[in-house]
């Protein structure tokens, strides 16, 4: 089905470019001046909406990405104490006859910058948007405070539309329609291929539309995808309360020597030390090795009980003693036993405890938590983090359950999605130290358990010594071009074959294998990608 309109759309195009006067306006560059005060009627968004309008365009000139029309708009909520979503497109002159929308982070709240790169993405290849994508994303339905840290205002929840358009993934399709009216008017023509790119929150956007949405996009790239939001929630407030636990918090110095420890007994076990644990699940450290004499601190080169406590509690799976209407019972946990990167306090522990109030130098899952807990699950800004407990939630427990259909609607079918012709690429480091990459893997084996054999139209990767979304310096920055394969995937029926993705900070390179697999060193050169096999 995608594919008959795919020809038709590009035939289309071919025949309007020969022809004389309007009809070749689709070649022609975008019409900005038209897009200005523009109303999007109600009936182009298949989800409820009071219609929207554009509120501010502008023609950009960038050395970097080329001329560009940028055209601002709201979509405008049912509810009218609901914010609208805001929603941002950028429509280049030399327009491909594609688009590519964006996903978001943590609690969104802000639009994504158009002329990024797909997460993980190539240093040595123009973004879409220099490619000549028209590209578009949205806040995903609300604003965020500027004096809350990046993407850590969950103060929306408290307003039900307005939490729908976020966790369970409304705005992600009325942006997507409202995005595709205004490129169909100031083109006058249709794109022959839409594709959906995003991390983390914005990769459990991705799984969201190919899901829920089935034919809305041709290809769909997700990294490091939160999918299980309530699930991963819950075992960060469990976290969260170990260690705010006297004692149990591991500063900065014990982090590091952690990390340091794991790594010096991991990396090697795939044929070469290069810093990098290749093969995470065929190694697992004992902190207690680390463990100061009697158990009490004693200084920086050793860990207290409490700590190794707490570090146990972190690698550990999670399961709660309760029924959700999900049907969720767990979260498997974070890998920092087994080379998880927690050298990046923001993203892992923080360099504070949690407490109440909340930190900023807490651990961004801390900060969620907290978020989560006053505007989602209590909807009381007052009420303490720490007074929640997700192993006996007591009068939460209906609302968890309520929110579990909400924020965890990935039901891993994704056999409309590929029967319509969808290609995925799914994405995760091996040393995520935010979403858990054992998460992502037990995705995948879901979507198997129900579709069987992925390869027509979902490959998943998992890249050793990857964080989450190359933050800091990681043992290994990923990028590759995902983007043109996916292209070569959804538009000439090439799957990928042999990737190799590039350690954008230290420029060597690693095949990316298919999951299980992962690279063994062979013989040769240890910073190239020839040099390792694809093994299990």
């Amino acid at each position: 089905m995608r594919r008959t309109r795919r020809l038709a759309v590009s035939t289309a195009l071919l025949l309007a470019a020969s022809l004389p006067g309007p009809a070749a306006a689709a070649s022609a560059a975008p019409d900005c001046a038209g897009l200005a005060g523009l109303r999007i009627p109600a009936p182009v968004m298949s989800l409820p909406t009071t219609g929207g309008r554009v509120t501010a365009v502008s023609v950009v000139s960038d050395p970097v990405h080329g001329e560009y029309c940028r055209a601002d708009a709201d979509v405008f909520p049912v509810d009218p104490a609901a914010p609208a979503i805001k929603l941002r497109v950028a429509l280049p002159r030399a327009w491909n006859h594609k688009a590519m929308m964006f996903g978001g982070g943590g609690f969104d709240g802000t639009i994504p910058d158009l002329t990024a790169n797909v997460p993980f993405g190539p240093a040595d290849r123009p973004v879409p948007l220099a490619r000549g994508y028209a590209t578009f994303a949205s806040d995903s339905g609300h604003r965020q405070n500027p004096a809350s840290p990046p993407s850590l205002d969950g103060s929306f929840g408290v307003n039900d539309e307005a939490l729908r358009n976020f966790a369970a993934g409304d705005a992600l399709k009325k942006t997507r329609d409202a995005s595709l009216f205004l490129i169909r008017h100031a083109y006058a023509a249709t794109p022959a291929e839409v594709y959906f790119a995003g991390g983390s929150t914005g990769g459990r956007e991705a799984l969201v539309v190919a899901q829920r949405w089935p034919a809305a996009f041709d290809g769909v790239i997700s990294a490091y995808p939160a999918w299980n939001n309530l699930a991963e929630i819950l075992d960060l407030g469990y976290l969260t309360q170990v260690l705010s636990r006297p004692g149990a918090f591991p500063g900065p110095e014990k982090q590091t020597l952690l990390y340091d420890s794991v790594v010096a007994k991991c990396d090697g076990q795939d044929g070469v030390r290069d810093k990098v644990v290749s093969n995470p699940g065929g190694c697992r450290f004992d902190p207690r090795t680390l463990r100061c004499p009697g158990g009490a601190d004693t200084g920086p080169d050793c860990l207290p009980d409490p700590q190794i406590g707490a570090v146990t509690a972190m690698s550990t799976p999670f399961r709660w003693p309760y029924r959700i209407a999900s049907g969720e019972t767990g979260y498997p946990g974070f890998p920092f036993l087994s080379g998880a990167d927690m050298r990046t306090p923001f993203l892992g522990f923080g360099t504070t405890a949690p407490a109440d109030p909340m930190p900023v130098t807490s651990g961004y899952g801390t900060q969620y938590w907290d978020q989560w807990v006053k505007y989602f699950l209590t909807r009381d800004p007052g009420h303490s983090p720490l007074e929640v407990d997700p192993r006996r939630p007591g009068r939460w427990l209906g609302r968890i359950s309520y929110l579990s259909t909400v924020e965890d609607r990935n039901d891993a079918d994704l056999r409309p999605f590929a029967r319509a012709g969808g290609k995925l690429i799914l994405l995760h480091g091996a040393a995520d130290e935010l979403v858990s990459p054992l998460s992502t893997s037990d995705y995948y084996e879901r979507v198997r358990a129900v579709a069987g054999p992925t390869g027509a139209f979902l490959r998943y990767y998992v890249v050793p010594g990857a964080n989450h979304a190359n933050f800091g310096t990681p043992a290994f920055a990923a990028g590759w071009d995902s983007l043109t394969a996916l292209e070569r995937w959804a538009e000439a029926g090439q799957p990928p074959a042999n990737p190799v993705v590039t350690d954008l900070v230290h420029h060597r390179t690693r095949p990316l294998c298919a999951y299980p697999g992962w690279p063994r060193y062979r013989a040769g050169d240890p910073d190239s990608a020839a040099s390792f096999v694809c093994t299990r």
